[in-house]
């Protein structure tokens, strides 16, 4: 299983998959930055679009400063003959809702063409305005690019465990940075969400080493649900909680309607009833029914 989902990512990241638009969400506690690295190393032809960025990076085959440019003619200079193509912008928080699906539509038009958006999911970072959207109940840039994205990638810092995380949700919603936290470090983890052709969503989470190009899985420790009987405890006189030969009778009930799933539907609604030795059954009584 781990071999498999290892398979997916790397062949996501080298653009193998049928997945015309990767979006990438990033926040103030972990940037895109290297993720977009990765992919820029298993790729040759690459057009950068730039928001944000200052300096063209060293991978980018083709650069565009987009600030001033309509969605039109972004669409039209990023129109390439090469064969296959990574068209990447460093951030879609400067889009509306219209224009995003403009954007994306129209560049992934291009034969050989896979987009890569990176999207700020703090709210800050959001350059767009809620007026601009043409009705009130218009779904928001984010839900509309979850909607529409093929691939979802979600960078985040590596945290010890969920207090941590807490913490650092706390500090970033209050834009602090906080101290002893390994934020924007070439190792981060990823959270993928791959929609095959089928409509299943197929989700991982890896742990990437930028500096090595190395990935592991990460293992997700599942829900355990327990009882806790510690909270039935002195509620009242007598006693709430059950011991482990009450727990075991219990399951061993067979509910009523669990029989009339084994028909799968052929038949109509009934009542199950079994009778035990003390019902008081009046055969003289019309409206009592035994079944």
């Amino acid at each position: 299983m781990n071999q498999n989902s290892l398979v997916v990512l790397n062949r996501i990241l080298s653009l193998k998959e049928n997945s015309p638009f990767l979006l990438i969400l990033d926040s103030l506690a972990q940037s895109a930055h290297y993720l977009i690295r990765e992919l820029a190393s298993k790729n040759n032809e690459i057009t950068y679009l730039s928001f944000e960025t200052v300096n063209r990076p060293s991978y980018a085959s083709k650069w565009l400063e987009c600030h001033g440019k309509s969605v039109e003619e972004i669409v039209k200079e990023t129109k390439s003959d090469a064969k296959q193509q990574l068209v990447v912008v460093d951030s879609l928080n400067y889009f509306s809702s219209q224009q995003l699906t403009q954007l994306v539509s129209g560049i992934i038009a291009h034969p050989g063409t896979t987009f890569a958006g990176v999207y700020h999911t703090n709210g800050s970072y959001n350059h767009t305005d809620i007026h601009s959207r043409p009705f009130s109940y218009y779904p928001s840039e984010l839900t509309i690019l979850c909607y529409i994205a093929s691939t979802i990638l979600e960078v985040e810092p590596i945290l010890k465990d969920s207090r941590d995380e807490e913490v650092l949700d706390s500090y970033i919603q209050k834009l602090q940075i906080p101290i002893g936290f390994d934020l924007h470090s070439p190792r981060f983890a990823v959270a993928l969400h791959y929609r095959r052709k089928s409509g299943r969503t197929l989700t991982y989470h890896y742990l990437i080493d930028a500096t090595t190009h190395v990935y592991e899985v990460q293992e997700q420790k599942p829900a355990v649900s327990q009882e806790d009987e510690g909270l039935l405890k002195d509620l009242t006189t007598f006693n709430l909680a059950t011991n482990v030969k009450q727990k075991a009778a219990r399951e061993q009930v067979e509910l009523p309607f669990l029989q009339a799933q084994e028909a799968l539907g052929s038949a109509g609604g009934a009542i199950v009833y079994e009778f035990e030795k003390d019902d008081d059954y009046d055969e003289e009584d019309p409206y009592e029914d035994p079944f």
